[in-house]
């Protein structure tokens, strides 16, 4: 009876210690310190103070485990950009490339291309560029008057859709953006970016139909605090013809350094160099 009444008063003692929040001494805590954990390691487990602010620290800085001592769970990650396919220009869709002979998405100087998905279109553009990379859509080859998509590429990294249009040889920033489902990256100094759009839409002066055919204007240059400036070319490159948006193409443009080599004059005068040389001089 005795030992009986020496645990009814210990368990009395121990239950007040918890329930009045009452510290444990230096020793004790130490002793705390010292026990084994859940994972059976010294110093894992350890009471928590009467502090919000002490708890949300211990809380850190147990890495978010809980009691069991597995993570919580977490978001999961950003699926990453997925890569342009070029095997499927002029099959499931259509493609404009604009530079060296045989370049691709990651190095043409410009890449465009376009393929019908239901009721929208959807684009990939990539430019080397840090800026940005647009596609005009016109009637008569020249800027001003067009409807414009351009991704650009902001000061805090991320690359965003944008709808533009020409009022002369400027563009101007119009609130109402029909694109959607846009992503866009920004690596290896290249800005891609990839977004749908409709294909039907209230014909207006700022927003052309996609079901009609158009001329392609392309453009690219850099950007000051995620804004547009002066593109990189004087005189961008233009679709030789009107783009059909039901017409899978695989286009291709060299660019002013490969249409001056290309040039009828300039393979001319390399045969007249290579004949002199050849025969020598008399």
């Amino acid at each position: 009876m005795i030992l009986m009444r020496h645990f009814v008063q210990l368990w009395v003692l121990v239950s007040q210690t918890v329930w009045l929040g009452v510290t444990p001494s230096p020793t004790d805590e130490g002793a705390l310190r010292s026990g084994h954990g859940d994972h059976g390691e010294p110093g894992h487990k350890e009471h928590h103070k009467d502090s919000y602010g002490t708890f949300a620290s211990e809380f850190l800085e147990s890495r978010h485990l809980s009691d069991d001592g597995y993570p919580f769970p977490t978001a999961p990650p950003v699926d990453p950009f997925a890569r342009i396919k070029v095997t499927d220009c002029g099959v499931t869709k259509g493609c404009i490339r604009y530079g060296k002979p045989g370049c691709d998405a990651e190095t043409c100087d410009y890449f465009l291309s376009y393929r019908r998905i239901g009721t929208d279109v959807e684009y990939e553009m990539s430019a080397d560029t840090d800026g940005w990379v647009a596609v005009g859509f016109s009637s008569d080859k020249k800027m001003g008057g067009d409807d414009v998509m351009g991704c650009v590429h902001d000061d805090n990294g991320r690359v965003r859709i944008h709808h533009f249009y020409n009022v002369g040889q400027w563009a101007k920033e119009i609130k109402r953006n029909p694109a959607r489902d846009e992503e866009g990256v920004f690596e290896s100094n290249r800005v891609t970016c990839r977004f749908k759009r409709p294909l039907y839409v209230p014909r207006e002066e700022t927003l052309v139909d996609l079901h009609l055919s158009w001329y392609y204007l392309f453009a690219w240059g850099p950007a000051i605090q995620g804004s547009i400036t002066r593109h990189d070319i004087d005189a961008p490159p233009v679709s030789d013809r009107m783009i059909s948006i039901y017409k899978y193409e695989d286009l291709f443009m060299p660019s002013t350094a490969y249409q001056t080599f290309n040039s009828p004059f300039c393979l001319l005068l390399i045969v007249a160099l290579t004949f002199y040389l050849l025969m020598g001089t008399p």
